[in-house]
């Protein structure tokens, strides 16, 4: 089979399948488990520091009396 076959049959452009070999060739099933585990992980740590930034922010112009 050739890759546009195999990508008329999953439903993707051949483009997308560049990408994922791109992104994931050489990669065992486990590993790119782990790498979109550690992807989520890396999101919510972000939004958590982002959230406190906000809060960290509001408190100081409280602690200013800008309010």
């Amino acid at each position: 089979m050739d890759v546009d076959e195999v990508c008329r049959q999953l439903g993707i452009a051949p483009s997308t399948w560049a990408r994922w070999l791109n992104q994931y060739g050489g990669m065992k099933a486990d590993d790119a488990k782990r790498l979109k585990e550690l992807e989520g992980e890396n999101a919510r740590l972000k939004k958590l520091l982002a959230e406190a930034e906000l809060d960290k922010s509001m408190l100081k112009k409280l602690a200013e009396g800008n309010c």
